[in-house]
């Protein structure tokens, strides 16, 4: 009974729920049964909340479901359905740590806007999912508490810096999770493990409580099996924030009813600047056949070019370590989280500073405080806020024209743990078709188009800014003509030990 409600979509669990067929403390202890199962080989999360999410399940059956049958009125979205939240997202009094030794057992007093619009639309709180130190990296092997493992082969990344809610969604440990985005790491991760992750506009989803890493780029965003499950999370996070001074003071449409089979003349442009060397050649087919298989549908599918893509990573390396340098000033050691033993004051903030954080943390703060540094701001910083108006400009010129545009997600499929945690260079690659969306602010999402030597491939779809429902539209309607999005990783004990390298 508890693998068969694990492998239920979050619209297949409300129904059942409506219906009566099984209780919201039922579906809880089936999915807290899989992630102690499955995740002291996978370590997908660095909390798992056993008593709290059971007793928030007992609320919801108590006093939302028979309430609800009693009276005939129409349950809260996401009533029952347990959601798993990545670890940088403030939940009160459950620890949030942002995978950093230097926040190791914080609580904050509060709840994120979203983690509130959560606990109102009566999901169940699993726990707290693993990442890339403060959301720096693009492989989950950053973590202050050690890598997460691809589900699809435990000898491989899950992508990052999502990688513990994109593998807990594709091991079947959540049926929904919440992550962030900076300049790929919802959309990034959902490539590599075979899910759907939706980064949406900037400002469509407010910040408040997720810690800041890079503040003009970060982005909370729902990852799911489904699309349909994505647009449902997205209805229940999505709206303005009063206490977020970037959120956008915009309506917030029904998203589920963009879901449509139909792509009949949207015209959707394919970059020809990511179709160059370094894209495997499995990839390259793959996202080719579903461009393909849209025109098949009625789009029209052309090539375009964004002129200016190349310069995308070097202008992110510049501007989000510059932000996360000042962002991340505020751990010295005095207001929370850890502080070492020192004689002085000085001697205790550079400690606490050279103890707590990671080394790719540390290499950031670098990075950006040289970029604003006295004598190379103008030169550095400046710069790259201008190459980013010129790569928004490209996607507006690009969107006259387009509906959509369609374009590879990561450039490989999943790597094997430890073959480019040495190399940064190597390791920022894999942003390269992300980072760009998230420079212009857009929204991207990745659905699975296929696979390579049996791990995932991600399609990534780019819509205008505010206009989640045509790229959900089209995400949904590749979906129903295609099979990858069913396909599940094997995650059963045997063979998750015999492929962990002891």
């Amino acid at each position: 009974m508890a693998d068969q409600i694990t492998d239920l979509s979050a619209v297949e669990l409300r129904e059942r729920l409506v219906r009566g067929d099984i209780s919201a403390q039922e579906v809880t202890e089936a999915f807290l049964q899989r992630i102690h199962a499955l995740d002291p080989r996978l370590h997908a999360f660095l909390y798992v909340d056993t008593e709290g999410a059971i007793a928030q399940a007992r609320q919801v059956d108590e006093q939302v479901l028979t309430g609800a049958r009693r009276s005939g009125r129409e349950l809260p979205p996401l009533a029952g359905i347990p959601v798993a939240v990545k670890d940088n997202i403030c939940t009160k009094g459950i620890p949030t740590t942002c995978a950093s030794r230097i926040l190791e057992g914080w609580r904050p007093p509060y709840d994120a806007t979203v983690v509130e619009r959560l606990r109102r639309a009566g999901a169940i709180i699993l726990g707290k999912t693993n990442l890339d130190e403060f959301a720096m990296g693009s492989s989950t092997e950053n973590s202050g508490f050690g890598p997460t493992r691809n589900p699809w082969d435990l000898t491989r990344v899950p992508g990052g810096s999502s990688g513990g809610s994109a593998a807990a969604v594709a091991a079947g440990m959540a049926p929904l999770a919440l992550g962030s985005d900076t300049g790929g790491s919802i959309r990034q991760p959902a490539a590599l493990c075979g899910i759907v992750g939706l980064k949406p506009t900037y400002g469509r989803v407010s910040r408040y409580g997720l810690v800041a890493f890079a503040s003009s780029l970060d982005q909370i965003g729902p990852m799911a099996r489904t699309v349909t499950d994505c647009a449902i999370l997205l209805n229940v996070i999505a709206g303005n924030d009063p206490r977020d001074s970037t959120s956008a003071n915009l309506p917030c449409p029904d998203f589920t009813r963009a879901l449509q089979v139909e792509v009949r003349g949207l015209r959707i442009g394919i970059p020809r600047e990511c179709f160059v060397e370094g894209l495997q050649p499995e990839v390259r087919e793959a996202v080719l056949q579903a461009a393909r298989l849209f025109s098949d549908l009625g789009a029209v599918c052309e090539e375009i070019s964004l002129p200016h893509l190349d310069y995308a990573l070097p202008t992110y390396y510049l501007i989000a370590p510059a932000e996360a340098s000042s962002n991340l000033a505020r751990y010295d050691g005095v207001q929370y989280g850890y502080r070492a033993k020192a004689g002085d004051l000085y001697t205790m903030y550079a400690r606490t500073r050279r103890e707590g954080f990671g080394a790719e943390v540390k290499r950031r703060i670098m990075l950006g405080t040289y970029a604003l540094s006295a004598g190379y701001y103008e030169a550095f910083y400046l710069k790259a806020l201008q190459v980013r108006t010129l790569i928004k400009q490209d996607f507006d010129v690009a969107f006259q024209d387009h509906d959509l545009i369609l374009m590879p997600t990561s450039p490989t499929v999943a790597f094997p743990l430890g073959e480019k945690v040495t190399d940064p260079l190597q390791m920022y690659l894999n942003d390269i078709f992300t980072i760009p969306v998230s420079l212009a602010g857009l929204p991207g999402i990745s659905v699975p188009c296929g696979f390579a030597n049996g791990l995932p491939i991600g399609l990534q779809l780019v819509g205008r800014p505010f206009d989640e429902e045509t790229v959900l539209r089209a995400a949904f309607t590749f979906e129903q003509h295609t099979e990858y999005w069913k396909a599940r990783p094997v995650t059963s004990d045997t063979v998750t030990r015999d492929k962990v390298k002891e």
